[in-house]
């Protein structure tokens, strides 16, 4: 069974009020333009008798029939249980006692019978339209989400299995570092798998992942190999998409980190009032060309992710330096 959101009851409520607001306003509108109550009284009564049914034929559509039978593809179902429900809403037009009426009120009264059930198929059909509309929406939402959640759990998996390896050598090195190295990614793949199922992080949290990664990442670089990361953080309470630049410091270390010549990693990020800038700056080494690992894979999930999350809100800059860096650049507008 569905659990009912706030957002539901708040939509009921809403169409509840515009629906009452327009049985009454013919009689709110008589009573201050008159004065008059008795006649808005009367405008009110006249209005209820022909409009009442609408919109109870409304409100059952949109919440029981189209829901539970339209997009079931009970269409018979829907058109029988609407027939059914026009004619016991309508009753009281549709079986009025004709010999009642002044015989010069009968075409009158046949023409706005004629009216009335058009409204009542009006009825029907706003509710189709606007569910049609709610439901696309939901299913445009849950593919954006799912493809969010895909992009998002995209830790390389050979980063674990490199920093396993690198952890399984440090404990015939040092002992106590393996011990800290260990609890470093256990930090890290627990804010990974647990923490990161908001849409937005705390952006102090995200800046710890950051440097357990970079520091995990330092260990299958030698002595060759410098890396610095820099912070400069205003609010640390800031709210940012999870994981959203982890790729690119894996492609850092990935082209950056050279065992035969000097190479650098530098990576910063700063956040001030309402902008996060991530830079990325390292040695060019490009991979040869028999060496398929990534194939720029991480950037394409990155820059979807950025365009699903922060659309018309980044600016994504990346060259090679005159010093042949490798440069990229993010600002975000949070």
């Amino acid at each position: 069974m569905k659990k009912i959101q706030i957002k539901d009851v708040w939509l009921f409520v809403a169409q509840v009020l515009l629906l009452s607001l327009t049985v009454l306003s013919p009689g709110l509108i008589s009573y201050v333009t008159t004065h008059d109550s008795q006649l808005a009284w009367d405008s009110l009564r006249v209005t209820a008798y022909w409009l009442a049914p609408a919109v109870v034929v409304y409100l059952l559509n949109f919440y029981l029939c189209v829901p539970l039978l339209w997009f079931r593809h009970r269409r018979w179902q829907f058109v029988v249980a609407n027939v059914a429900l026009i004619i016991g809403c309508n009753a009281h037009l549709l079986f009025k006692d004709m010999e009642t009426l002044p015989e010069n009120y009968m075409a009158g009264y046949a023409s706005f019978l004629i009216i009335a059930l058009l409204v009542n198929l009006m009825a029907i059909g706003i509710a189709m339209s606007i569910r049609y509309v709610m439901r696309q929406s939901e299913k445009k939402q849950k593919e954006v989400e799912a493809e969010l959640s895909w992009l998002k759990n995209q830790i390389n998996p050979h980063f674990l299995f490199n920093t396993l390896n690198n952890i399984s050598s440090l404990t015939q090195i040092d002992a106590d570092k393996a011990q800290d190295t260990v609890m470093q990614l256990s930090d890290l793949l627990r804010y990974a798998m647990y923490e990161t199922n908001k849409p937005k992080v705390a952006l102090e949290g995200e800046v710890e992942f950051m440097r357990n990664y970079i520091e995990l990442m330092q260990l299958r670089c030698n002595e060759m190999t410098k890396v610095s990361f820099k912070t400069s953080i205003e609010n640390r309470e800031t709210l940012v998409a999870p994981l959203i630049f982890i790729s690119l410091i894996e492609n850092a270390f990935k082209h950056g980190a050279n065992s035969n010549a000097p190479a650098t990693i530098d990576i910063s990020l700063t956040q001030n009032d309402g902008t996060l800038v991530f830079t990325s700056e390292n040695t060019n080494n490009p991979k040869p060309t028999n060496d398929r690992s990534g194939s720029g894979i991480g950037l394409e999930n990155t820059r979807r992710r950025l365009d699903l999350l922060y659309s018309g809100r980044y600016k994504w800059e990346q060259n090679i330096t005159p010093e042949n860096n490798y440069y990229v650049k993010i600002t975000l507008q949070l």
